[in-house]
């Protein structure tokens, strides 16, 4: 079994060792926590609570009397003190069975739980050390927990290696199953980002002999983020800085940029905040990007080369609709060969329309949840841009799109018109810059984004039990009814009102 040893000198290495573990437990785990009274199961134990609370202050008493204390955070915590236990039948009145299901279950005295204790449970040993201190042993199961303490105990060198010592850690966002973010406080309050992001495990081929994150050029490693931040920091723009980089383990430590964003408190859109990031996006178009960019920190020299918003990716994301939303609206029959073949068609002639339209560098989610406001800032760099580690060259009209229809959060029309109009009036300002074939671009961007958002939210919920997504598709399909409303787009909205897609019956404006 895999064992891993500490020793803990004093009560901040005690504190250090439980936010660690706060970032490595997932619900299902349960923690068996043995020691003599006084050896510190209670202190860690709080600090771990305290780590996924992410709050320093919060209240995390003994349950010696009550035997459970229960704590509703970003994933539920039960602490068990068994000390007081008389039978192991009480066990079913304090919930131990409800609350493995649910949560993550820490464990004092757990041999009192007898055969009601998983026998995948995690042994945390802690004895005295003779010198001071304490001495702590974990001793891990099967199951996916060794892996995770790992790379936990990998990104702790990582900070001690680069002079963070005695930083504090609390996790921020994890944004998929392999990347994950922390917010680190430093000894002198200063707070800087840590980005956990290992190399992509690509899975099985899906086409062409290539897996989905290769037909849709998501970025395999930290180089492409390394890379285009550093490009987009050198044209003038607010993207972090990135302080100290482990390009081979996945890992780097970034500028923070706060926690406020383009939303209101009601989570609406501040209407200031996002013209001026419309007009961000329109300074990145002053200028082309180079096709490699230097990675920072990169041993071999090799440099990043910008994939392309190719056909095949741009029929792919297309085909989501087809192989979700289509199957969801009839029941479950999916379309026959013609109506593929026809829909296929279609896009082979949108996509012929983009041709001699102008590309650039797109960031792909230029949306709310990936935008920062900077208001010690001037100008649109008060936005600070985040998530741009899958960008790739395309449409330029793509990020308008993005933004002026954010898919999770209204922007009702006159503010979506008003934003379209910065952006070409801002072109306009720096030279030659055609309205026609823009919004003929932005049209075509527009279907192709509603249709994948379409089909996703069905994906989500249908595969991956993630049905909360669904509340968006009111929006999104408002989205592609005005698509429709550009002549380019006719033969598309015949297909979809054929096949029953409901566009039309969308209410405008769509609440938040």
């Amino acid at each position: 079994m895999p064992t891993f040893s500490y020793i803990l000198l004093d009560d901040d290495e005690t504190r250090d060792l439980g936010e660690d573990l706060a970032l490595t437990v997932r619900p299902g785990d349960c923690l068996a926590l043995r020691g003599d009274l006084g050896t510190g199961k209670s202190a860690l134990s709080r600090a771990l609570i305290r780590g996924v609370a992410g709050d320093d202050s919060l209240e995390v008493p003994s349950p010696t009397f009550t035997l459970v204390q229960s704590y509703e955070l970003r994933f539920p915590i039960h602490h068990f003190d068994l000390y007081r236990l008389a039978d192991e039948s009480e066990l079913a009145e304090l919930g131990l069975e409800e609350a493995l299901s649910r949560g993550v279950v820490l464990i004092e005295w757990p041999d009192k739980a007898g055969s009601a204790l998983p026998k995948d449970a995690i042994d945390i040993e802690i004895t005295h050390r003779a010198e001071g201190g304490r001495n702590l042993t974990i001793t891990c199961g099967e199951g996916r927990f060794p892996d995770r303490l790992e790379r936990v105990r990998a990104l702790r060198a990582f900070m001690d290696a680069n002079g963070y010592q005695g930083a504090r850690r609390h996790f921020l966002i994890g944004d998929s199953s392999f990347r994950a973010y922390e917010r680190l406080t430093l000894p002198d309050g200063e707070k800087l980002i840590l980005m956990d992001s290992p190399a992509r495990s690509n899975g099985p081929p899906i086409r062409d002999g290539k897996p989905y994150s290769q037909l849709v050029h998501l970025a395999e490693n930290v180089r492409p983020f390394v890379a285009i931040g550093d490009y987009l920091r050198n044209i003038g723009l607010s993207a972090p800085e990135i302080l100290h980089g482990g390009l081979d383990a996945g890992m780097l430590i970034i500028e923070d940029f706060g926690s406020e964003g383009v939303l209101d408190a009601a989570g609406k859109p501040i209407p200031e905040r996002y013209e001026e990031a419309m007009r961000c996006i329109a300074n990145m178009h002053r200028q082309q990007p180079p096709a490699e960019l230097p990675v920072r920190w990169s041993r071999d020299g090799q440099s990043h080369k910008i994939p392309s918003f190719d056909r095949a990716t741009l029929k792919f994301e297309a085909e989501v609709l087809l192989d979700w939303h289509i199957p969801w609206l009839r029941g479950g029959e999916k379309a026959n060969a013609a109506e593929a073949r026809d829909y296929l068609a279609i896009w082979d002639h949108l996509i012929d329309q983009l041709d001699g339209l102008e590309t650039n560098l797109v960031l792909r989610d230029f949306h709310s949840p990936n935008i920062m406001w900077l208001p010690e800032r001037k100008g649109f760099d008060r936005v600070g841009i985040l998530d741009f580690q899958d960008a790739i060259i395309g449409p330029a009209s793509y990020d308008v799109v993005s933004l002026a229809q954010d898919a999770r959060v209204t922007v009702e029309r006159p503010l979506m018109e008003r934003l379209i109009e910065i952006y070409m009036s801002a072109r306009e300002a720096q030279g030659p810059f055609d309205r026609k074939a823009f919004l003929k671009s932005f049209a075509i961007m527009s279907a192709e984004r509603a249709c994948r958002l379409n089909g996703l939210w069905v994906r989500l919920w249908q595969r991956d039990g993630m049905e909360g997504y669904m509340r968006h598709m009111p929006r999104t399909l408002w989205h592609l009814s005005m698509a429709f409303e550009h002549e380019v787009n006719a033969p598309l909205k015949d297909w979809c009102r054929r096949m029953g897609v409901r566009f039309e019956a969308v209410p405008q404006p769509v609440p938040a």
